[in-house]
Formats: structure tokens, C-alpha cells, sequence
């Protein structure tokens, strides 16, 4: 499905937000002021007069200008003035269409819209009932047709949000069975026979009206009806649009705004259930086929796109009353039904078509043979054909037919052609998109979409129709999101390159890319032949040969090429002579002459001989010189497509003309693997688990899948080290009766077990609710049993390693539902110890479940790292675990947990424990050789080892109730030699009992080497590294961890492995797209056509930012960023909210827990010192510090969307540069901002003013908010940048991610005046500016400080004016500090000009000043000159900046160039 740009009213490329000046001229903020603005005092009082004026003079005679509504609706117009004040009484057309203009514009800019109505609902019903009014006005005199749309609009958002309460009791009226009223009665009587059951529903209703009273049966009939009259006026609309000449555009935005709202109406169950028949007994379809406007090339484009996706929801694989998905089968059946229906009633009624009823369908059922038959027919006859099939109302005798010919034609016609199979085009089609697609703007818009227009593309809301239509959606719009990303890579690599039109006619590169190179060679090796059945090859392979004369980091990147890595191969044809400078602002097809782009995916590097490099344990083989030869796959799709094209056309050979081959960074290259992944599930009859199934599509019981409601609850379960004691465990299930099964209090000590009292399915819970449950105490008691692990063995390293967090109520209710079978979502708020819940999941399952497999998939590679780090400090075996994917470079231990690492991990600890049985052969005193193999270890054991321990057992057990003597265990014990080196002694002689236990522990510790060893045999089966590890992932580990990116590229390999899991666990599941989250369900095939998956276990904060959609079409219109995690929490999933944080101070915690429910902090945040003490050199813990225009200039931007601002990063660093000279260490501050130009700044600022100087240092990372997200540091500068408007920071989870960063300090530097007007910030920003805006410091203070937080200071507090002042002190500051330590004199840049002189408030400074001058004479000179000089490095910079920067993509969503991140992370 195409995607369209915003129609052809050639849009503006970029809404520019008001400035704050001009906010403050504006006639609206005068208005706010005296009426409505928050922070008003004094308002007058209402006066609807207002609202009038203001929807006259602002938004009427602007033309609904965006830029007019934008400033209202951020005044807090609606929440403020008319939400507030709205009645029946003052209720206008004005009135409404401004509460309309204001919802919109919510909904575009992507904030909250309902809050405020539920917050008063009591006026909701009246509003919406005149909206239905006003949509269904006839003359465009009431209201323009612009006034229409807008009507349009606010009416679609209704729809889709149908989880908002308040909107669904409105909305049901309209879409609910009551509006088959509308329907002819023929066609009635024939869908009410389809379903008996309908016809008694149908009956009841009939009744009711009968008892309703006149006023209120015409108001629901008008409701009722209310739909397909609105379609009626569409079809009006519609049919005054003429064919040529000009067409008012109002017009063309109804329609396409109607149609989407069509299509919205359609692609939801709920909505599509009875209104589906009513939309196919209107003929909409058929209407606008026909329509002048679809045959309008131009105005019509983007209406006939979302026309084809209509036309294929209204005829989607569904039953629309029950919801379930139709097979292929079924919808060949419903096909033939209607031809045959057809057929008998031709041979009926209708001798003229007797050819017609006697043909098979076959030979019918095509377009062309329809048109033949039913073409020559009168539009009379046709006309009594559709209303014998009910389609119209029957003609009355001697009448002629009221409909166009043409139009009763199309409409048997396209009802009864045979449809193509939604799959079959989907195998068919090339998964890499080619130069066709990549430079089309309506399928991948590329300008900034503003949100106004609507676009062709799928849409991801709270529900899906079948898996089907999930998939289609989800594989339709990541496809067009690559596409996107690739198109900019294509042009950053290939202007980089520099393509020239040689002298001699060929092509000459005049730059080099370090991730495009020119290809040497290429030649095609293999066409494989088609598989039966399908028309294109089954591979496709060639070679292609470059030329690697390049920097050794470089030439390592492109040997180190994988198996699966996608390239592409590009020609371009120059036609710009040598030296012609590229214009980044022009098309670039045309400018750079690229001709073609075809994908193909690396099969492996070819060695001297031209066989392909494996993958493996195995180190690579050095080859000599810089020629380097890769086996790629081409996609067969397309290789046909375009072998056909050359043959039938006489096109030019493809294949023989690419001259560039371009890599991508690997961890945004896994498209290919995604979309063949969605097209597999596809194609096979992918088995989702029952319980999930519903849920997934969003429908039924959101809480259906929550353990509580599971058939198959665990009553009894182990939880082993979660609990750090008895009163622990009491503390966390308060409301429970708790029955210890011991009495001693000396042995209630963990690991216990836990017995839960089950509420089995469905009957109870109906007794609970009437409060009439048998036992209220049974079902309220927990029993609990402590159990002893049995001793290990005597070796130190034989004791399990335990859990030392206390956790607390709401983690272990997330454990215990985690342990349960069933879908978990934990909800976890910054620093509420989200891995340690996680990991503790994990280890509760390892040791219940000891033959269940878990798998780990998060978003990042540094969260598996962090959780892997976690694993390994708990009690599981390490042979076990299994890292997959390429993250396992960065894990912070000396132990490697990928494939091989674990494959040479095993055969080391082989060897390992051959050895230990070799010394145990020679303890005992046997002969030969029988540490050889595990083998021989195994029949060692078995006739050496136990027939030892069995002869002892039956010496030292107790016979007869006779207890044997104490020294005979230790006497008879026959492995005395082998545990020499364990601590001595061995038995301690003190009690029969114990000594028995130990010696069964040195039992246990011996018979466990022979149990691996038994495992590990198959090792020494297996030969290749490669089979080794294949049976380590299929057979051997439990925990198996990937990221989501690694799931998707290698599902096809693992289903193919034959991989099985039990259990799934996903971190950061809220930054993870809606498909990369669904494919990690279905990495293995079905047992017996069921899913073996048990459990589902969430982990994320929806509060947080979403996942990265880098096309703001895709990302705003398509919903694309919404995770599932985010939508099941929309669709009301049960989550378990994490309440305790343990990262931030208190104070810093309220910036951010308004969001949470509940959120509050751990004890240890109040006591540990650290917490305790105040910030050295600053009088407050966190304060947001104005920045005025320095030297005129407040944000800059040097290019679109790279937004920068010199002020602020001047200001940031000196505030850097302060707090290492008072001795904080540099690591320990974090430098962060909310748009990556002003990144650049920062970074280029420090490395002028004190990178390289040894006394100051660097900070630990200077990034964007966006990419921080997930790390914290102790103290965080953080830069806001804008000072025109709020930009991307209005999103309140960017605002969350900011705020929460931090543990001991936030200093935030801004453009308070703009900041605090927004009302979506309005929780934190209110606490920030309740302290001074001026930064407060106190310079003598030494970092750490003994002064507690809160404190009044001893020391001098100095009040900081402005970023001048500050850097102006600091410099003072640095060189005082140089000449009273007498440190080598290190030169610092001068501070940049001053535009007030700053009054020395103490002794100290004119001090400090004396003996700089003493210092450096000629400092003074230089100071007046160092303004000037300040200024012009500072505009030399922002520009140098942009020299080498690529275009960034769009309003600062955070795509860092690789080579400017120090933590690329590699990623496949």
C-alpha cells in the first residue's frame, strides 16, 4: 500500500513555530492574559463574546492557520476557558468548532486530548450530539466545508479512541446493531437469515422502541442513522467535484479526510461489526471508483490510494460478527457462493444470460469476462439482477432505472471478480526496495510531516482485526521506515564518494565513504532452479570484487562483513563534469546521475582458493593484498522481474552496470531479516497460545491472561533465595495469614517454599464478588515451609551464592506473577530495581523449572550486559547460560557466554573434570586408564564410584532404629584421600546427622562431575565448532539471552535448528517496536499445533521515551512508536507498578513521580550519606538557571532541525569547569541536551576550553537525553536549547527521561519564559522555578563537604547573573588555583565577552584578581580582546560543526553519525 505526501496543495515544508516575542505581541496572549493564562492572578470574568472573536478575527480568517491554533491551544485555551465554561446555554457554533480546532491540535501534536473532559463529563453528551449535528449540515453556508473537515477530524479521533471511557459510551450509539435500520429491507431480511440468532436481537430491539416515547425514539433513530447519512452527503460532496477544470481543494480534503475516517472505521472489530454490511449497502466503494475525483490524476492521487486500502479492508479475510480470521479456502468458498447465487438467479430470471448460468466459475469469474457478458445488458436489466441479490431496491413496474449504467455495471462487476490471494502478492514481492521506491515521495514522504494532512498508510492503534491484518500492517510500515533510513544512507555515501563524468565517458570517484566502495568486479555465479510451483529461481548468487585501499580500521569493517549482512548495490551514471561541487539542496537522483539500486545479502568473504570463509571458532585466514572477493545472494524476486524486463522489453542487463557497493552500520541493518520474518509468519499458520491470542489482536478480557485467571496456577512454589528472612517474607504479603509449617523460630529460616491458596476459574470468582465465598480464611493463607538445600560438597565453592536485596512488596508480587504461568507486565519507574526483579524471575524459574528454557530478549545490548552481570553474581550453574548476537564483546567479565565462548568454555571444564576424575581413579587406588574420555569416566563410575558409596551407605545407615556411631561415617568413609585439599577436617565428629549430611555433600559433589561429564559426551561426538554449538543452544543451555534485533535476523536458523523455550522474559519492552517484540513469540515451531510458551514476563515504563521512528510520518500519522508494552497498557492489561526508587535523592524524585502511580523512594535514599550530604560548591540540589540571548542570539539553527545554542553551551561547561576545580571527579558528571546539534557544540566547546587540560578533565559523556535514556550518572547539566518554542521536549516521556538521569545534582540551563507556559510540563517546571532562577554557588566550598543538604552554608554565597559572569569567574578561579599550587602554567582560552561588569562581593576576588595580574602580564590586554575573539571562534565553530555533519533527518529525534558516538555499540 502506498503511502502518500500530503496532498497535492503543496504544504509547507516545515511549520515554524512562534517565537517568544511574537507570542507576547500577539492579540491571543493579550487575551490569555486578562482571561485565561495560568498565571494570571486577576482574570476577568467569562464572556462567550470571546470565544466568538476569537474564532472570527484568529481562526476563520487565517484560513485555520496552523501557526494561530498552535498558539492558542498552548495558552491553555481548552483547559482553561472553554472546557471549563462550556454548557447547552453557551454552547455555539463558534464555541464548538474552537473546542475542535483545540482537540485536533492535541491529537497533531501528539499530547493528551481527553483529560479535561474527564475531569467534567457531565456536558460530553450534549457536545457530541451537536458535533453528529453539525457533520450532517447540508448547505455550506452554516458550515464551510473546511469547518466540515475539522468536523471530520475531531469525529475519526473519537473513534480511535474507544479506551477512553467517556467517548465510548458517546460513540457506541453509533456503531452498534440498531444501525442495520439503515439498510434497505431486502437486504436486511437477507443478512438477519445469515445469523438466526440475529434476528431474535433484532426483534428485542424492535420491542424497545416500541416503549420508548416519541421525543427519545427519534433522537435514536437519528443516532442510528446517523453514519449512513453522513455517507449520503459524502456521496454528494463527491459527485459536485467535476472531472477537469479547478476544484475547490476543500473539497478534496473532505473526501480523503472522509475516507479515512472509513477506512478507521473499518480496520477496528468493534466499529467494522455491523457497520461493514451498511458501508457494502451503500456502494461507497463503487461511488468513488467512479467519481470524477479518482480520475483526476493530480487532486486525485492520494484520494484513490486510500480508495485501494478501503476497497481491500471491505472485503478482508474476516467474519465480521465473530471475529474470526477466514482461511484461503473459506474465502474461495464465499467467492464461488456469490458467482453461483449469481448464476441460478440468471438462469431464473434472465434468459439473455443463460451462457452466462452455464459456464463454470472459472471461466467467469475474471473482470474481462464479466464486462463481456453483463456490458451489452440495459441498465434496466441490470438493475433488476442487483436487486434480485439485494443489492438494490427493486424497480417498480414500467419504470426505467434511476442509476447510470456505468455504475450498475461496476457494481456486479466488482463484487463478483475474483480477488487476487493476499499472499500469493506477497511472496511475489522484492523485500529490498529498488531506486523506484527509495526517491518516490508518496510512498516514503520525506519532508517533515506537520501532522495535517492525512497520508495512505497503515495505521497501529489499540486493535487488529486477525493476525493477518497485524502482520500486513506491521510489515507495510516497517518497510516503508527502512526505505527511509536507506535513502539517506544511499545519499550520505554516495556524495561522500563524489561520482564525476570522466574525460573519457566513464565514471570517476573524486572522495572516498568510509561505507561505500567501488566495485572491481561483478559477475553473476548461480541461478538456481525454481522450486515447483513458483516462477522465480531459488537463489540467486554472485561475486563481487573491491578494492580495499583504505585505513586499517576500515579495512577491518568490511572484512569483518557477516554472513546475513545486507549491502547495496548501486550505478550511477554522472553526468557533472570533474570538480563540479554537489548541492545537498537539489534532487540528488538527478544530481549524482544513480540510475539503479538492487539489495543483495552477504554470503562470506571468498578466500585464495574462492571458497567461502565460514564463520567459527576458528581464527580467519590472512589474505594477501587489498583485493577482496564477496559471495552475495541477490533476491530472486527481483532477479526475475528483471531478467523478465530485459527479454520482453529489450531493457539494458541490470546486472552488468553497478558500480558502488555500500555496507550499513549493522545494527540498523536487520530490515531484510524483519520483513522475511513477517512474511514467513505469514505464510505459515503461526500458532500464538491460546491465552494470548485475544489479547495480541486486543479484544475480550484484557486481565484474561493475568496468572489469576490461568487454568494451569502453580500452587506450591520454591522461592529459593528471594526472601532475606521470615519477617521479610511477612512484610511482603500483608493480608495474608501466614502458617510456618515449623514452630522453632531457630529453623525458619530461608529459602522457603510457598503454598498459595488457588481461586479456581470462574465459579468462585462469581461467589467472591457476592461476598459469599465457603472459607474467607483459606483464601487468605499463605503456608509456608523453610526446606534446607542439601550440602554441596566441603569446597568453599560448593555453597550457592545468595540474593542480598531486600525486596520489596510490589517486586515480589512482580516475582511471584513472573514465577506463575501467564503474561506479567511490570511497570518499572526510574531506578525501582527493574533488573534485580528480572534476574530474580529468572533464577525462581531456573531452580522450579529445572527442564524449562528461558529466553531473554531486550532492547539493548548494554541492558543484556547488565542483566548477564546480575545473572552471574546468583546461584546458576554457568554452564547453563548462553549470549547470543554480537553484544557479548562489551560484557564486563573475563568469561564469554556466546556460542563459542561457552563451546571452548565446556571442553576447558571437560578437561577440567577428567582431571578431577583422574585424581579421584588414583585416590582409589584403581588401574588403567579411565580419565580418557567421558566415556570411560561414566562405566568408572558406575562400577567403581557407587558400588564404594552403596557398600558404605548400607554400613553407616541406621538399621533398626539403631543410630550407627558417630566416628564410623568418618571411619568408613571411603573418599578420605580424594577430598584432602578440602578444609580439614572433612566430618566434625560432633553429630551423626551431620556428619551423614556432609558425607552424602561429598557424595553429591563427586556424582555432579560425572553428571556433566554425561552431559558434555555429546561433545566429544560432535567435531565441528559449529554442530558444538548448535547442540549447546538447542540442548544444553536454559537461559538463552538475545536482543530483539538478534531475534528477528536469525528466526529462520533457529525454527530451523529446531529451538524450544518455555518461558520469555523482555527488558525495556517499552522501547521496543510492536513487531520486534511479537517475533520473539514465534522462534519456534508449534508442538502438535500448540505453543509451548508458559510464561510472558514485561518489563518497561511506557512513561519513558518510545522506540526510535526516525520518518515523523510514520512515527506521528501511523502511531508506528507505540510499543506493544504501551498499547496492552492502553488496552488495560494488569500491571504490576514498581513503587520504591533507590537512584535519586527525594527532591530530585519529585521532578518526575507525578507520572506514577504512587511512586515513592527506598529507605536507603534517606540514610546512606550520600544521599545526606549536600552538593559541594552549590546552595541548592537541583535548579533550572534562565539563559538570556548572549550577544543577540538565542537558538541558532545552521541547518534544519540542528538546533544550537552558544549561550547555554558556554554555560554548561563553565559550570563543568567549576565543579572539577572544587574536585569533583569528571566521571562523575554527565553533560546532556535535547537536540544533537547542540551535542556538537558541547563537544567542540569542551575540547576549546578544557578537554585536554589535566586539571579539569572531560565529563563521562556529553549525548541527548534520547540516548542516555537507560544510563544515570551523579550529577547531569542538562541544556534545553530552545528558546522560540517548546520543540520535541513537549512529549512529556522525553521530560521524564531528562528529570530522571540524575542521582545527587540536576542544574538545568533554559529559557524559563518559554518552558514554564507549557502545560504538559507545568508538575516539574512548577517546582523548578519555585527556586531562584540565578545560579547560586559558593566557591570556597571544597568538594565532598561535610555540610548536610538542606543546610544554611557557612561559607560566602555568590548569585551568578548570566554566562559571561560565570565564565568570566571561572577563568579567575582557574588561574588562582594555578598560582597558589604553583602547577606548570597550562593557557585557558579567555572567558567569552562580558556584558556587565560583575561586582567583586568579596575580598577574596579582588585577591584572586591581584595575582593573576602578578601571574600574567599581558592577561589584561588580552581580556578586553577576548569578547571579540569569543565571539567570532564561537560562530567560526557552529559552522565548522556543520561542515561535515550529514543532514540530520528531522526536528532533533536523536540519530548520532556513528563516528562522532563514542558508544557505538556493534549489534547484529
Amino acid at each position: 500500500m502506498a503511502a502518500a505526501a500530503a496532498s497535492s496543495s503543496a504544504q509547507p515544508k516545515k511549520i515554524v513555530a512562534p517565537t517568544v516575542s511574537q507570542i507576547n505581541a500577539e492579540y491571543v496572549t493579550q487575551l490569555a492574559n486578562k482571561y485565561w493564562a495560568p498565571h494570571v492572578k486577576k482574570k476577568l470574568p467569562f464572556d462567550s463574546k470571546v470565544i466568538e472573536d476569537v474564532y472570527t478575527k484568529e481562526i476563520v480568517r487565517s484560513k485555520f492557520a496552523i501557526r494561530k491554533i498552535m498558539l492558542l491551544e498552548f495558552s491553555q485555551y481548552l483547559e482553561n476557558y472553554l472546557w471549563v465554561n462550556y454548557s447547552p446555554e453557551v454552547s455555539s457554533k463558534a464555541y464548538l468548532m474552537s473546542i475542535c480546532c483545540m482537540v485536533n491540535e492535541k491529537f497533531r501534536e501528539n499530547v493528551p486530548a481527553w483529560e479535561i473532559f474527564k475531569k467534567k463529563p457531565e456536558h460530553f453528551p450534549f457536545f457530541f450530539k451537536c458535533i453528529l449535528e453539525a457533520s450532517l449540515v447540508e448547505n455550506d453556508t452554516e458550515y464551510s466545508l473546511h469547518e466540515q473537515t475539522v468536523l471530520l477530524l475531531l469525529l475519526d479521533h473519537c473513534f480511535n479512541s474507544l479506551e477512553v471511557d467517556l467517548i465510548r459510551a458517546q460513540v457506541q450509539q453509533l456503531i452498534s446493531l440498531p444501525m442495520w435500520m439503515a439498510l434497505q429491507p431486502k437486504r436486511l431480511e437477507q443478512e438477519l437469515k445469515k445469523t438466526p440468532k440475529l434476528r431474535k436481537f433484532w426483534n428485542l430491539i424492535k420491542k424497545n422502541d416500541e416503549k420508548m416515547d416519541e421525543e427519545a425514539r427519534t433522537r435514536a433513530y437519528q443516532e442510528r442513522r446517523f453514519l449512513s447519512q453522513l455517507i449520503q452527503k459524502f456521496i454528494s460532496v463527491l459527485k459536485s467535484i467535476p472531472v477537469s477544470g479547478p476544484v475547490s481543494m476543500d473539497k478534496v480534503h473532505y473526501c480523503e479526510r472522509f475516507i479515512e475516517l472509513m477506512l478507521d472505521l473499518e480496520a477496528l472489530l468493534p466499529t467494522r461489526r455491523w457497520f461493514n454490511t451498511v458501508l457494502d449497502d451503500s456502494h461507497l466503494v463503487v461511488h468513488c471508483y467512479l467519481s470524477s475525483l479518482a480520475k483526476r490524476e493530480k487532486e486525485g492521487h492520494l484520494f484513490c490510494q486510500l480508495l485501494d486500502m478501503l476497497k481491500f479492508y471491505t472485503g478482508f479475510e474476516i467474519n465480521d460478527q465473530t471475529g474470526n480470521a477466514l482461511t484461503e479456502n473459506e474465502m474461495t468458498t464465499i467467492h464461488y457462493d456469490r458467482i453461483t447465487s449469481l448464476q441460478r438467479a440468471a438462469f431464473a430470471h434472465f434468459p439473455e444470460l443463460y451462457d452466462f448460468a452455464l459456464s463454470n466459475v472459472a471461466a467467469v469469474d475474471t473482470r474481462d469476462s464479466l464486462v463481456k457478458l453483463f456490458g451489452p445488458l440495459s441498465s434496466n436489466v441490470l438493475h433488476q439482477v442487483a436487486s434480485y441479490l439485494c443489492l438494490l431496491p427493486s424497480l417498480p413496474e414500467g419504470e426505467d432505472s434511476s442509476y447510470e449504467k456505468e455504475f450498475l455495471l461496476e457494481l456486479l462487476v466488482s463484487r463478483h471478480e475474483r480477488r487476487i490471494s493476499q499472499i500469493q502478492q506477497l511472496n511475489q514481492m522484492p523485500l529490498y526496495p529498488t531506486e523506484k521506491i527509495i526517491w518516490d515521495e508518496n510512498i516514503v514522504p520525506t519532508e517533515y510531516y506537520s501532522g495535517e494532512g492525512c497520508l495512505a498508510l497503515p495505521k497501529l492503534n489499540l486493535q487488529f482485526l486477525t493476525l493477518h491484518d497485524y502482520l500486513l500492517r506491521n510489515f507495510n510500515l516497517f518497510r516503508l521506515e527502512s526505505t527511509y533510513e536507506i535513502r539517506q544512507d544511499i545519499e550520505d555515501s554516495v556524495s561522500r564518494m563524489k561520482p564525476w563524468l570522466s574525460e573519457y565517458g566513464g565514471v570517476v570517484f573524486g572522495g572516498w565513504a568510509r561505507m561505500a566502495q567501488p566495485i572491481v568486479s561483478f559477475t553473476v555465479v548461480e541461478v538456481a532452479k525454481p522450486n515447483i510451483g513458483e516462477n522465480w529461481p531459488m537463489r540467486v548468487r554472485a561475486d563481487v570484487t573491491i578494492n580495499l585501499n583504505v585505513r586499517d580500521n576500515i579495512k577491518d569493517e568490511w572484512e569483518g562483513l557477516r554472513k546475513h549482512d545486507v549491502c547495496f548495490l548501486i550505478t550511477v551514471r554522472p553526468t557533472q563534469p570533474y570538480g563540479t561541487k554537489f548541492d545537498r539542496r537539489q534532487p540528488f537522483v538527478e544530481q549524482i546521475g544513480l540510475v539503479y539500486v538492487r539489495g543483495c545479502e552477504i554470503q562470506g568473504m571468498l578466500d585464495e582458493k574462492g571458497r567461502v570463509i565460514e564463520e567459527g571458532p576458528d581464527p580467519k585466514p590472512r589474505l594477501k593484498g587489498d583485493c577482496r572477493t564477496y559471495r552475495v545472494f541477490l533476491d530472486p524476486n527481483q532477479y526475475q522481474q528483471d531478467m523478465t524486463n530485459t527479454i520482453q522489453n529489450g531493457a539494458e542487463d541490470v546486472y552488468e552496470t553497478f558500480n558502488i557497493i555500500m555496507r550499513r552500520k549493522p545494527k540498523e541493518n536487520n530490515f531484510k531479516a524483519v520483513l522475511e520474518t513477517i512474511r514467513n509468519l505469514m505464510n505459515t499458520d503461526c500458532v500464538v497460545p491460546d491465552w494470548l491470542h485475544d489479547i495480541i489482536l486486543g479484544y475480550g478480557d484484557p486481565s484474561s491472561a493475568h496468572y489469576s485467571k490461568m487454568p494451569n496456577q502453580i500452587a506450591t512454589l520454591d522461592f529459593n533465595d528471594t526472601f532475606l528472612s521470615i519477617d521479610h517474607l511477612k512484610a511482603s504479603f500483608p493480608g495474608y495469614n501466614i502458617k510456618v509449617t515449623v514452630d522453632d523460630p531457630v529453623l525458619q529460616i530461608p529459602p522457603f517454599r510457598i503454598t498459595f491458596p488457588i481461586v479456581g476459574g470462574k465459579g468462585k470468582k462469581r461467589k467472591e464478588e457476592d461476598g459469599n465465598e465457603e472459607k474467607p480464611e483459606e483464601a487468605k493463607t499463605l503456608i509456608v515451609e523453610p526446606h534446607v538445600i542439601p550440602n554441596r560438597g566441603p569446597y568453599p565453592y560448593n555453597q550457592p551464592k545468595r540474593n542480598t536485596i531486600q525486596f520489596t512488596q510490589t517486586q515480589i508480587e512482580a516475582i511471584r506473577a513472573g514465577m506463575q504461568p501467564g503474561l506479567t507486565m511490570v511497570v518499572g519507574p526510574p531506578g525501582t530495581g527493574k533488573t534485580d526483579v528480572a534476574v530474580q524471575i529468572i533464577s525462581n524459574l531456573y531452580h522450579n523449572f529445572p527442564e524449562q528454557r528461558t529466553l531473554i530478549v531486550t532492547h539493548s545490548n548494554q541492558a543484556l550486559n547488565q542483566l548477564f552481570e546480575k545473572i552471574m553474581a546468583l546461584d546458576i550453574d554457568e554452564r547453563h547460560l548462553l549470549r547470543l548476537g554480537h553484544g557479548e564483546e562489551e560484557l564486563e567479565t573475563e568469561k564469554d557466554f556466546s556460542r563459542y565462548g561457552r563451546v571452548n568454555y565446556v571442553l576447558a571444564r571437560r578437561l577440567e573434570l577428567l582431571r578431577e576424575v583422574g585424581r579421584l581413579q588414583e585416590s582409589l587406588g584403581v588401574p588403567g586408564d579411565v580419565s580418557y574420555t567421558c566415556e570411560t569416566a561414566g562405566h568408572f563410575f558406575l562400577y567403581q564410584v557407587m558400588s564404594r558409596w552403596e557398600e558404605y551407605i548400607s554400613k553407616v545407615k541406621v538399621k533398626g532404629g539403631k543410630v550407627p556411631d558417630v566416628t564410623d561415617v568418618s571411619s568408613l568413609f571411603p573418599f578420605h584421600q580424594y577430598f584432602a585439599n578440602a578444609p580439614q577436617p572433612v566430618f566434625k565428629g560432633k553429630s551423626y546427622e551431620e556428619d551423614i549430611e556432609i558425607a552424602e555433600g561429598c557424595f553429591r559433589h563427586i556424582k555432579k562431575i560425572f553428571t556433566q561429564l554425561e552431559e558434555f559426551r555429546a561433545f566429544e561426538l560432535l567435531r565441528s565448532g559449529l554442530d558444538r554449538s548448535k547442540y549447546l543452544l538447542v540442548k544444553e543451555a536454559k537461559i538463552i539471552a538475545m536482543t530483539c534485533t538478534h531475534a528477528a535476523l536469525k528466526r529462520h536458523d533457529l525454527v530451523e535448528l529446531g529451538f524450544k523455550y518455555d518461558n520469555i522474559l523482555m527488558e525495556e519492552s517499552a522501547q521496543i517496536l510492536e513487531i520486534e517484540t511479537f517475533i520473539p513469540l514465534l522462534l519456534q515451531n508449534p508442538q502438535d499445533g500448540f505453543s509451548r510458551l508458559k510464561r510472558w514476563i514485561m518489563i518497561g515504563d511506557h512513561h519513558q521515551l518510545p522506540p526510535v521512528i526516525k520518518n515523523m510520518a510514520f512515527q506521528k500519522y501511523s502511531n508506528m512508536e507505540q510499543s506493544l508494552f504501551t498499547r496492552f497498557v492502553r488496552v488495560g492489561v494488569p500491571t504490576v507498578d514498581l513503587d520504591a526508587q533507590g537512584r535519586a535523592r527525594a527532591s530530585l524524585c519529585n521532578l518526575y513521580n507525578w507520572r506514577y502511580k504512587n511512586l515513592g523512594n527506598l529507605p536507603h535514599v534517606q540514610l546512606l550519606p550520600e544521599f545526606r550530604t549536600a552538593n559541594a560548591g552549590f546552595l541548592y540540589d537541583f535548579q533550572l538557571i534562565n539563559v538570556e540571548d548572549f550577544n543577540g542570539v538565542g537558538e541558532s539553527e545552521p541547518n534544519p532541525y540542528f538546533y544550537q545554542n552558544l549561550g547555554e553551551a558556554e554555560y554548561v561547561v563553565a559550570l563543568f569547569m567549576y565543579m572539577c576545580l572544587l574536585g569533583y571527579p569528571a566521571d562523575r558528571i554527565s553533560i546532556l541536551t535535547t537536540y544533537n546539534g547542540q551535542k556538537h557544540l558541547i563537544r567542540d566547546v569542551i575540547n576549546q576550553r578544557c578537554g585536554n587540560n589535566p586539571l579539569i578533565g572531560r565529563p563521562n559523556k556529553v549525548t541527548t537525553v534520547d540516548r542516555f535514556q537507560g544510563q544515570q550518572n551523579d550529577y547531569i547539566l542538562l541544556s534545553l536549547v530552545r528558546t522560540k518554542a517548546v520543540g520535541h521536549l513537549r512529549d512529556v516521556r522525553r521530560l521524564v527521561v531528562a528529570m530522571s538521569r540524575a542521582r545527587l545534582g540536576l542544574y538545568i540551563f533554559a529559557r524559563v519564559s518559554l518552558f514554564q507556559n507549557c502545560f504538559e510540563l507545568t508538575p516539574a517546571f512548577s517546582q523548578l522555578t519555585a527556586r531562584p532562577l540565578h545560579l547560586h554557588i559558593i566557591p570556597t566550598e571544597r568538594f565532598p563537604t561535610a555540610r548536610q543538604n538542606g543546610e544554611g552554608p557557612s561559607h560566602q554565597v555568590h548569585v551568578i547573573k548570566n554566562m559571561p559572569q560565570m565564565a568570566n569567574f571561572v577563568y579567575n578561579m582557574y588561574m588562582h588555583m594555578i598560582q597558589s599550587t604553583h602547577h606548570y602554567q597550562q593557557r585557558l582560552l579567555p572567558p567569552p565577552a562580558m556584558i556587565e561588569e560583575p561586582e567583586p562581593t568579596q575580598t577574596q576576588e579582588s585577591e584572586i584578581e591581584d595575582e593573576v595580574q602578578d601571574m600574567q602580564e599581558d592577561a589584561t590586554a588580552e581580556e578586553t580582546k577576548a569578547g571579540e575573539e569569543m565571539i567570532k571562534e564561537g560562530e567560526l565553530k557552529v559552522d565548522e560543526v556543520d561542515e561535515h555533519r550529514t543532514m540530520p533527518e528531522h526536528p532533533g529525534r536523536d540519530s548520532d553519525s556513528g563516528d562522532s558516538e563514542p558508544e557505538n555499540e556493534t549489534e547484529k
